[in-house]
């Protein structure tokens, strides 16, 4: 199979057109990542299935989790964006639903997880495949396809299969050799040459204009949209990446043992691993070698060497001791001009998207004007941490996909890999690693007087997550009392000679009540469908403040600093645990709990029946359930024809309250009459909104 086939445009007016080449583009990328996964010794007779439990990394799943995400990302977002309205596999799709991002080189995790059989993953996948090449050939089109187009999430599931088809091969690059076996279909490059020595070329100074609006015609990830602009002062860049020859010498020069080339961060990180060289060289009888994904070869000094962040950075350091300049990696804004410089246009060949070899290949294989490997071959690290353009917003649909790497410590990489597809491959791409990370990733270097400033990085600005803080932690408005902390309050009054073991605040938000419940309960876990929400409630725990910034009037702000220690909460943050999950299909290990808070959470809910006819396996026996809500029936979040109440049934007005009450007391019986209780959510200075919530707690009784 060839996996080069390029992202299709989505401007195509012919709707047949648009939805066979759509049809195409599914099916190669689906059918092409099960291909990759034929690298892993599936068929051996000793080893049965076992390199697809072993991790290759500590940080990192098993590569039976990535085998069977790619699928399951599939159906939630076709579940959430309510184009699919059954599921295939629950289990599975909460089991397989949000992976580990490695946040920090030595957090390293040793969580058990039931993982299913490779058979079980591969069955699941087929009737994956099924479904949405069913739906790709049934579902209205109406071209063009544009970021709130009904087709959006059918591309976005395509677009992230394609990522992980390039993280996958790195972690089977780092899966033990007998664990991997070489395969036709992913053949290496047979070329090395002599390396080159590299010069350096003058770029002008210049303007770099980014501007992706909504409706081009390539699919885009929320970071590309918006709008930047940049005045690039004159620098002097390497005409080819750093080849593996020319890294050599910072190796035997003492690069790796002289802490003075080394910032802290990456100080840390090279002690830590005892780093001496590449992750990706090896040492046989004083001859280097070269790990690539399934097998290892003599060194090929040609080619461009393969580090992260921290071990490009310390090179530039290295060089900028030895020469006397001012040597380092180069801005985002550097590389567009650089890419603007070098002429490159879509039919410019380059060892990218998989049109040419399955590995890097020498630096000096593929001209771009002046230079070579402005794109393709290998990711190039640049100094800059990803930041949002003017105009960012995520799409709801992915709320994760980029806002957790706005915390200056994600590092953009530019310029695509061997194994860039689709979006990847094309120039608006913006991916960001943490600098520790290895991907299919190298360096080249500029010399510069410029200083590399950072970009107005945190999201706290973002308005509905500061809208939340304040609500969460933040001043008392119209003498209402804190929601959150009212409603633990209402619990811990309604669980009197009870046991508070564990509790669950499933819809925590930026989690205020999950730490007020800590007061009362041994381990609370905080549970919330927004990764934005949880990450700020997670800082909250680990830091102990947070930082954000109101809307006053107009452009006007105010900034404000919250501590849990000003709340007297700081004594039970360690009680507190905060994970993303969807409250329709939670994890199977979510349960035995004492007392569950789902508060103002029904209504916003896809699938509201579904939640409260599986919420009882959650709760012990005589455990405490809080349903809170204002009933705000909204087709935005729930299709009308899931709406648990405020409609005329058989004539007569039919509520939420009656609808709970139909469809918890299988298992439950209403402890006390319902409660109102009032909130306000400060917009602005001079708006707000004043909502009242109705409280209900429900026993379990059975």
């Amino acid at each position: 199979m060839n996996l080069s086939q390029r992202t299709p445009p989505l401007d195509n007016p012919d709707p047949a057109q648009l939805r066979a080449q759509i049809l195409d583009y599914f099916l190669n990328t689906f059918d092409g990542y099960e291909q990759l996964f034929t690298t892993l010794m599936s068929t051996h007779a000793l080893n049965g299935d076992a390199a697809f439990y072993q991790k290759p990394i500590a940080l990192r799943h098993p590569l039976i989790f990535y085998f069977g995400h790619t699928a399951v990302f599939f159906i939630n977002k076709l579940v959430v964006a309510g184009l699919i309205s059954e599921r295939i596999n629950p289990q599975l799709e909460s089991l397989f639903a949000v992976g580990v991002d490695e946040m920090s080189w030595d957090d390293i995790r040793d969580d058990q997880f039931p993982w299913p059989s490779v058979q079980v993953v591969k069955v699941y996948r087929q009737q994956v495949r099924h479904r949405i090449e069913q739906l790709i050939l049934e579902l209205p089109l109406t071209p063009p396809i544009h970021w709130q187009h009904i087709w959006w999430p059918i591309m976005m599931g395509i677009e992230h299969e394609r990522i992980h088809l390039e993280t996958s091969s790195v972690l089977i690059r780092q899966q033990d050799l007998a664990w991997v076996q070489s395969q036709p279909a992913w053949p290496i490059c047979q070329l090395n040459s002599s390396a080159p020595t590299n010069v350096l070329i003058d770029i002008p100074a210049g303007r770099v204009h980014l501007h992706k609006k909504r409706d081009d015609a390539y699919y885009g990830w929320d970071n590309e949209y918006g709008e930047h602009h940049a005045t690039v002062s004159a620098f002097q860049t390497s005409r080819y990446l750093v080849s593996n020859q020319e890294f050599l010498s910072f190796v035997e020069h003492g690069g790796y043992q002289e802490d003075c080339f080394w910032q802290a961060e990456g100080l840390a990180w090279k002690n830590y691993c005892q780093a001496q060289h590449p992750s990706f060289w090896h040492k046989h009888n004083q001859q280097w070698t070269l790990r690539l994904m399934t097998e290892e070869i003599p060194m090929p000094w040609s080619w461009p060497v393969e580090v992260n962040y921290h071990e490009a950075k310390a090179f530039c350091q290295w060089q900028s001791q030895c020469t006397g300049k001012h040597m380092r990696l180069p801005s985002e804004d550097e590389w567009y001009r650089l890419y603007q410089i070098s002429g490159i246009t879509a039919a410019t060949p380059a060892n990218l998207n998989l049109e040419q070899f399955s590995s890097p290949c020498p630096v000096t294989l593929f001209a771009h004007g002046d230079f070579f490997d402005v794109i393709g071959n290998v990711w190039q690290w640049t100094q800059t941490p990803i930041f949002p353009f003017n105009g960012f917003e995520v799409h709801p649909l992915y709320d994760d996909f980029t806002t957790p790497t706005f915390d200056g410590q994600h590092n953009l990489i530019k310029g695509g890999s061997w194994i860039s597809t689709g979006n990847e491959a094309l120039a608006s791409a913006r991916y960001a690693f943490r600098r520790h990370f290895f991907q299919h990733a190298g360096f080249r270097y500029v010399i510069s007087h410029t200083e590399v400033q950072p970009d107005n990085i945190y999201y706290e600005s973002d308005q509905q997550l500061a809208e939340y803080a304040e609500f969460h932690y933040g001043d008392v408005y119209y003498g209402v009392a804190n929601f959150p902390k009212t409603l633990a309050q209402l619990a811990t009054d309604a669980l009197v000679n009870k046991p508070h073991l564990k509790a669950l605040d499933l819809g925590c938000a930026t989690g205020r009540a999950s730490f007020e419940l800590a007061r009362y309960f041994d381990q609370v876990i905080g549970v919330d469908f927004s990764a934005r929400f949880i990450q700020l409630g997670s800082q909250m725990r680990d830091q102990g403040q947070i930082r954000y910034t109101l809307v006053d009037e107009g452009e006007l702000m105010s900034y404000k600093t919250r501590c849990l220690a000003d709340l007297d909460l700081g004594a039970v943050a360690n009680k507190v645990e905060f994970l993303q999950g969807d409250a329709c299909n939670l994890k199977t290990d979510l349960r035995d709990f004492d007392f569950i808070l789902a508060a103002n959470l029904i209504d916003r809910l896809y699938q509201p029946a579904d939640f409260l006819a599986q919420i009882h396996q959650r709760l012990n026996l005589g455990g405490v359930l809080m349903i809170t809500s204002p009933y705000t029936w909204l087709t935005t979040h729930t299709q009308r024809e899931h709406w648990l109440g405020g409609f005329k049934k058989d004539g007569e007005n039919f509520t939420t309250l009656d609808a709970l009450k139909q469809h918890l007391s299988a298992h439950f019986r209403l402890q006390q009459a319902p409660k109102d209780v009032p909130f306000v959510i400060r917009e602005t200075k001079r708006k707000f909104q004043h909502s009242q919530a109705e409280v209900t707690l429900w026993e379990r009784i059975r």
